[in-house]
């Protein structure tokens, strides 16, 4: 025992048993496969970090394997270099399998980097999301309609891609949808998860448009699941239907010179559902409309003096006429009838002034 444990320790306490040193170094390939490895292993962490790394691991091993068979003519050489060099190649071909399959479309890609990556939403995050669209895109050719007033069933969320949608009521324009804007999201606020109802507005293609959609049941299945997921479509859906209704107002106050504040929350009620007027204004204008009432039997009416003649064309007689503010009135009902009460936000976070 004694005798082994002194052999093995010989080495290290000793001179080393060689009969010379080698007076010339070795080959630039040697060399240049100890710089390669060390500059592979210098490589950092993450999915980068592993191809820098066994990038340049490999190409030493195979420096290696040439510096054996050329110079140092060693088959143990040859053999471990081209092992450890084997290794490394079907590592990093590992990653780019990985990469591929996790890879987005492109249409889903450049998505994440407009409107989720802003936010720092985590990539692992994003792809339920897409999984539950299924990644598929959907494509509208021009003139081609998305939705019917009073026909179509609110039973998705889709977010518009490429190209623009028109939205209109009753024959009268409202506004546009742009690219990285939701299609129906005052429809989806307006309707609680066991709810079911129809759209009250007209989208149809003016180009060649394309988006993605959510099925209803599905999105909301996940939303329940998810907290972090819901809190990011509450805040989307929100600033998407502010800026609806900031287009809508900017369209009114453009028409009609007059500004309508839409971040008070008693908007709807002042403009819902038009009711008869009875409040003295209008009486008034109803007695000039109507013009002077008949006398009755009981009445005496004192006589009157022959009325000169008009100089100039007789006056054309009184009627009804429609102020540039009813006009006004008229749109924004419009306006609050695509946007349900429950849409209306009691205080607008988006920071922007009537």
């Amino acid at each position: 025992m004694s005798a082994n444990g002194s052999t093995a320790s010989q080495p290290l306490w000793q001179d080393p048993m060689c009969s010379g040193w080698k007076q010339d170094l070795e080959g630039a390939v040697y060399h240049l496969a100890n710089c390669f490895l060390l500059l592979g292993f210098m490589g950092g962490s993450g999915v980068y970090g592993c191809f820098y790394l066994f990038g340049f691991l490999g190409t030493g091993y195979v420096c290696c394997v040439m510096w054996g068979w050329f110079d140092a003519c060693g088959l143990d050489i040859v053999l471990w270099s081209f092992l450890l060099a084997t290794a490394c190649l079907l590592q990093l071909a590992l990653l780019v399998y990985r990469l591929r399959k996790n890879a987005l479309p492109e249409e889903f890609d450049l998505l994440y980097k407009t409107l989720c990556l802003p936010l720092q939403v985590p990539l692992q995050v994003y792809k339920e999301i897409v999984h539950c669209c299924e990644e598929q895109v959907f494509t509208l050719a021009t003139e081609q309609t998305y939705a019917v007033e009073g026909e179509t069933p609110i039973n998705r969320l889709s977010l518009l891609l490429s190209g623009r949608v028109r939205v209109s009521q009753d024959g009268q324009f409202l506004h546009y949808i742009f690219p990285y804007q939701f299609m129906d999201s005052p429809e989806w606020e307006s309707l609680q998860p066991s709810e079911e109802g129809v759209f009250q507005v007209t989208l149809t293609a003016e180009t060649a448009c394309s988006y993605i959609s959510w099925p209803r049941k599905s999105l909301h299945l996940l939303l329940t699941k998810e907290r972090y997921i819901s809190r990011l479509f509450s805040a989307l859906l929100g600033y998407d239907i502010s800026e609806k209704l900031y287009a809508l107002n900017d369209k009114l106050f453009a028409k009609f010179g007059l500004r309508f504040d839409i971040r008070l929350p008693s908007l709807y009620h002042v403009l819902g559902p038009a009711a008869p007027d009875t409040g003295p204004e209008s009486e008034k204008d109803d007695e000039e409309v109507r013009g002077p009432a008949m006398p009755t039997s009981g009445q005496r009416t004192p006589p009157r003096s022959p009325l000169p003649a008009a100089s100039g064309p007789p006056a054309p007689p009184p009627q009804a006429r429609m102020s540039r503010l009813d006009s006004g009135i008229l749109e924004l009902r419009v306006f609050t009838s695509y946007f349900p009460q429950s849409s209306f936000p009691g205080k607008m976070a988006t920071g922007r002034g009537p």
